[in-house]
């Protein structure tokens, strides 16, 4: 296994020219690569490579075009995570509205075992659910605000503040251990059954995290995929092996569940930020087509009816 070494600044500008790629101003070139990270930036140049085992960059391949890849993804995953956020606030509120109106405002009650599916496979799930909800209130609950203003003044710790620290990771592990007609109740909402929007809420948090942790998001694959949907058969996507090519586990697979479940209003405003950033960089890059960058994310080429579907 080759060892890996420090590499000083000029070390690595000699590998990216000795990779073929065009780098006019040195200086800027350092100062990003010190400022951004070697490993971040490089992690885009496969894209713009002849092909994977030469490694070498296309001829005509700037600095600048892979500069560009990268504050793209950046730009993509700020416009994600805020969106993310505000679906993970929205499914807060509904579950936490429709557990505390059925269950109960104590923690003792609506964390009460029996609210939640008696099915014998999913007891240790549920159990493990549900002391990870426990555990937040006794070693989380002194250190926001909320909750500490609630076990100071009433003793408890009502649901609806709960979530507020709850990871969406959990939260979407407690719609899994739902009764099926709380999960229905949920899921009516955002006209979806209920597997589907437990696979939005599993894909979600995991773009999520990605997107908190600053990692590289454009072709990104989630192991959970979701279902097939009118918007896959009507922009027609492409299939192989009878599976679609694009919008099942990657970042138009969240542009169709950012389509169920923020407002119109939102989704509009959604689509138009990640419209904007796809014509920046098109002005930005020459040595390869835009429409290959958005194949590598997901996007069929003609993603942007995905606004026209009602």
């Amino acid at each position: 296994m080759a060892k890996k070494v420090f590499r000083s600044l000029e070390e690595q500008i000699d590998i990216l020219k000795t990779k073929g790629l065009i780098i006019d101003d040195e200086v800027k070139a350092k100062e990003i690569l010190f400022r951004e990270n070697y490993f971040f930036i490089s992690g885009y140049r496969h894209l713009f490579m002849k092909n994977y085992k030469d490694r070498e960059f296309i001829k005509g391949t700037t600095f600048e075009e892979l500069y560009a890849v990268f504050l793209f993804d950046r730009k993509l995953r700020n416009i994600m995570f805020q969106y993310i956020l505000v679906v993970e606030n929205n499914i807060k509120s509904i579950i936490s509205y429709q557990l505390s109106k059925k269950y109960g405002i104590h923690e003792k009650d609506y964390l009460d075992p029996k609210n939640f599916t008696q099915d014998n496979l999913k007891q240790r799930q549920v159990h493990d659910i549900l002391n990870k909800m426990r555990r937040q209130i006794h070693v989380n609950g002194r250190q926001h605000t909320a909750t500490m203003h609630y076990i100071d003044n009433y003793g408890y710790v009502p649901l609806w503040i709960l979530v507020k620290v709850l990871s969406f990771g959990i939260l979407s592990e407690l719609y899994g251990i739902l009764k099926s007609e709380d999960a229905s109740a949920i899921a009516q909402i955002y006209h979806v059954e209920i597997e589907e929007l437990s696979d939005y809420l599993s894909i979600l948090a995991n773009f999520r995290n990605l997107c908190a942790h600053e990692d590289i998001l454009y072709d990104h694959r989630t192991q959970k995929q979701i279902q097939d949907t009118k918007y896959h058969k009507y922009l027609g996507i492409s299939k192989t092996e009878d599976e679609y090519d694009y919008g099942k586990n990657d970042l138009f697979a969240v542009m169709i569940i950012m389509k169920k479940m923020l407002t119109k209003n939102e989704f509009k405003d959604f689509f138009f930020q990640i419209g904007y950033e796809i014509d920046i960089l098109d002005g930005k890059i020459n040595t390869v087509s835009t429409s290959l960058i958005l194949n590598k994310i997901g996007f069929p080429n003609n993603w942007r009816e995905l606004d026209e579907i009602d």
